[in-house]
């Protein structure tokens, strides 16, 4: 079983109109609903998979009843601590005529001390079935990056591999609990390193630091074109795969995360993981639902996935 958590949980409505007119009245000839909030939309894309997830971490109100509605229609088992506020609601606008994407969101829950206590005991047991932990995001008011910290160092603690994926501050300090593998990208990856990260060499050059210092192993995300992942014993690059139509890049990420810790947890080459990532990641632009992917296609993109070495 693969157990994510997302504190901040969040969900998307993506909006498809013909123009965007400020001051007139907008009608959508499309709505559809998506996962939003990284690790769970990773699990939304596990469930597609037809592989035994969990998804836990916090939600409140109707978004979040929205949200665990839609876990559970790609049969993936939830346990969310319920907190006061509401699960983020995730707005997108597609303007068809200038083909221009705009997001509004608001961040609303609310976290106590006695709600973290209570997920993290709930957590504990869960890690026992645990065999990969998927865990990011970003982080609601009441919660610090030491949340990250001790979800991660339980994990290990129980011999579970942790793959995370956050741009939040003092990210050096969350890298101390050495998850097995983090995803940035190159604004995040700059931040870590406290310089500018501007060429794919510069950015081989900060995550081998990455791996070398806490054992972490490293995917950035350098454009739309490209990923480069440092990994212990090699390093590649990994183009993007073009596809027939994209429909909605939204929830893309929760791929590549699905695939990596599908590896972990059994076991198999990373090579696999990112093969399987990537094909993941390419298969949820092809749907208007953000995070959403149909698992055939994920299949016939497999084959097409590159990984070329580097240097």
């Amino acid at each position: 079983m693969i157990l994510t958590v997302t504190p901040n949980s969040a969900i998307d409505w993506t909006l498809f109109i013909p123009n965007f007119n400020w001051g007139g009245s907008l009608h959508a000839d499309k709505a559809v609903w998506g996962m939003a909030g990284k690790p769970t939309s990773a699990a939304w894309i596990l469930g597609e998979l037809g592989v035994d997830t969990i998804a836990m971490g916090f939600a409140a109100g109707t978004s979040g009843e929205k949200m665990i509605e839609l876990l559970e229609q790609k049969n993936v088992e939830t346990d969310f601590i319920w907190v006061s506020g509401e699960t983020r609601l995730n707005v997108h606008l597609f303007d068809r005529e200038n083909d221009r994407q705009t997001l509004l969101a608001v961040d609303t829950l609310e976290i106590t001390d006695a709600h973290i206590e209570r997920f993290m005991k709930r957590f504990t047991k869960k890690l026992k079935q645990a065999k990969g932990l998927i865990t990011g995001g970003s982080l609601p008011a009441g919660l610090t990056p030491d949340f990250f910290r001790e979800v991660i160092k339980a994990a290990k603690e129980k011999g579970v591999p942790v793959v995370l994926d956050s741009g939040f501050p003092h990210l050096a300090n969350v890298l101390l609990a050495s998850p097995d593998l983090i995803k940035l990208n190159r604004a995040h990856l700059s931040s870590v390193m406290g310089h500018e990260i501007v060429s794919i060499e510069d950015a081989y050059q900060a995550a081998r630091a990455i791996v070398e210092k806490y054992g972490t192993q490293v995917l950035v995300t350098l454009d739309a074109e490209s990923t480069l992942a440092v990994l212990k014993e090699s390093t590649y690059r990994i183009p993007a795969l073009k596809v027939e139509q994209i429909e909605n890049t939204a929830g893309a990420e929760g791929g590549i995360l699905a695939g990596i810790t599908y590896a972990l947890a059994n076991q198999f080459p990373l090579e696999d993981g990112l093969r399987l990532g990537t094909a993941a990641s390419s298969a949820v632009t092809m749907t208007p639902a953000a995070a959403d992917c149909r698992k055939d296609d994920v299949e016939r993109l497999l084959s097409k996935v590159e990984l070329i070495p580097y240097p």
